[in-house]
């Protein structure tokens, strides 16, 4: 009986181990044999070639070249806000205000909701010029206003993608379909970490939902899972189940990760499946989260007069909170800080989406926070290795947008998607102070002169943080992936 049990016992290990060579497996898991090796050197993927895990290369990767940033914050207004209220003075689209649209700014044209012949929509909003550099802003922007000789304007900016998820995705992914990773993803896959106890790459949600592409923005893809971004909260816990169970103490928590990553490490070393060490290495992050992120998520302590500046109040959601933690955590080496507030879709279908409404309010909500962080992160020396991103994810049209229901005349003023021009500000990092860069048409409708297009936006930024975009690559599916897909180029004009 005992030999037939030992028998038993042999024959069952030689049936695991002829699983595990099976064609199917052996295609699985010959990433680290020569050809690997080969394509790992081929495209400047050394840790890939030579098999070193991801949880070894983690922290501090060095970039391609010097670097003029060490990390983002990126300011996203969700729903894309219109350029035309805010930064693009157009004198000549104010004395078409009424008007039919001309034939030629709709023929072969997509709109998202557009039909028939719109009329011109003039600017829902007043005008100056404000500091050195004698930019143009509007009321709605007061505080911001005092900033602009800081930052680099490029206002011919274009994209594929006139309906929100896919120009989200565009914006961040480089592709405009589910299944990429996000920008953060890439620059942390790329660089590294530069704080071993909190996530290198930290997502702020405000206004009360996610963007409309949903936390695929932030995911990372077909990269390992621990590149993808972490969402924290300014309200109640700052990561959800970060605190220890009712009646777990910490010495249990740690014993408790401690056995299941041994586990997880018995079964890397069976099936070499790298998922397992993006497990490993997620386990180890989320207990040493449970004692940084509170604190560094902790508002409370900081001095009066910086609540006065960004307007924040302790223990509320609010994007002006979320500024400040956008501080707080590049002070701790957050290499990429994604703040997305949400509520910008100015269609003029309600007063919540109106010129003459919510956009009023969005402004009102976003316009102190911003010009508190650029000042903040000025007086400490931070703007200076800090590349900071404000925009949409297309812009509006300069046209008023004609779905009103019966016909009936509309009190609220909106405006449609547009692909074509908007703009994009960059502030720190080795951006140019007090810069323009592009130009629109009379009426704010087509770039006319140095347009930048998505995938330049995102090779710059790379550049900015010391990293080519064309050599930023990962092997998935038989060839080598990159953020800007097969194109890009760096905006150089903009950069110090």
């Amino acid at each position: 009986m005992q030999d037939r049990r030992k028998i038993s016992l042999a024959q069952e290990a030689k049936e695991t181990q002829l699983t595990f060579q099976t064609r199917r497996h052996f295609l699985r898991t010959c990433t680290t044999g020569m050809g690997a090796m080969a394509l790992g050197m081929l495209s400047g993927s050394w840790n890939f070639a030579f098999g070193k895990s991801d949880s070894e290369i983690l922290y501090g990767n060095q970039p391609h070249f010097p670097a003029s940033a060490k990390r983002v914050i990126y300011l996203h207004m969700a729903g894309s806000p219109s350029q035309l209220e805010l930064f693009e003075y157009k004198p000549a689209l104010t004395k078409l205000d009424g008007l039919p649209c001309p034939e030629s700014l709709l023929e072969g044209k997509k709109f998202a909701f557009i039909q028939g012949v719109p009329k011109m929509l003039g600017h829902q909003a007043t005008f100056k010029q404000y500091g050195q550099s004698g930019a143009w802003v509007s009321q709605h922007l007061p505080h911001f206003s005092n900033m602009v000789d800081e930052v680099t304007f490029l206002r011919a900016v274009h994209t594929d993608q006139f309906n929100h998820a896919p120009a989200q995705l565009m914006l961040y992914s480089g592709s405009p379909r589910l299944g990429r990773p996000s920008m953060g993803s890439w620059v942390i896959y790329g660089l590294g970490s530069e704080n071993e106890n909190l996530p290198g790459y930290v997502v702020l949600v405000s206004g009360g939902k996610t963007p409309s592409a949903g936390k695929s923005v932030w995911g990372s893809g077909f990269l390992p899972t621990q590149y993808q971004g972490v969402q924290c909260r300014s309200k109640g816990d700052p990561v959800l189940y970060v605190s220890d169970p009712q009646g777990m103490s910490r010495d249990i928590r740690k014993r408790s990760i401690e056995a299941i990553n041994k586990i997880n490490q018995q079964q890397y070393e069976s099936v070499k499946d790298p998922e397992i060490l993006s497990r490993i290495s997620q386990y180890e992050m989320a207990f040493k989260m449970q004692m940084s992120v509170p604190e560094a998520m902790d508002i409370e302590k900081e001095p009066a007069y910086i609540h006065e500046m960004y307007g924040t109040e302790p223990g509320q959601s609010s994007f002006a909170n979320n500024c400040l933690l956008a501080r707080r955590l590049a002070e701790r080496g957050v290499r990429f800080i994604q703040l997305f507030h949400w509520g910008w879709d100015s269609h003029g279908a309600a007063e919540s989406e109106a010129l003459n409404g919510g956009f009023i309010e969005r402004c009102r909500e976003t316009d102190k926070p911003i010009a508190a962080l650029l000042q903040d992160l000025k007086q400490r020396g931070l703007l200076e290795d800090t590349l900071v991103v404000w925009g949409g994810e297309f812009g509006r049209t300069p046209m008023m947008e004609n779905r009103v229901a019966g016909g009936k005349d509309n009190p609220f003023k909106g405006r449609d998607h547009h692909t074509d021009a908007f703009t994009i500000w960059m502030a720190g990092g080795g951006m140019k102070q007090g810069f323009s860069y592009g130009e629109t048409d009379e009426i704010g409708y087509s770039g006319i002169k140095d347009r930048v297009h998505i995938h330049d936006l995102q090779a710059t930024i790379l550049h900015c943080l010391g990293m080519d975009h064309e050599r930023l690559t990962y092997p998935f599916q038989g060839r080598n992936f990159r953020l800007t897909d097969v194109h890009g180029k760096v905006v150089k004009d903009i950069l110090g």
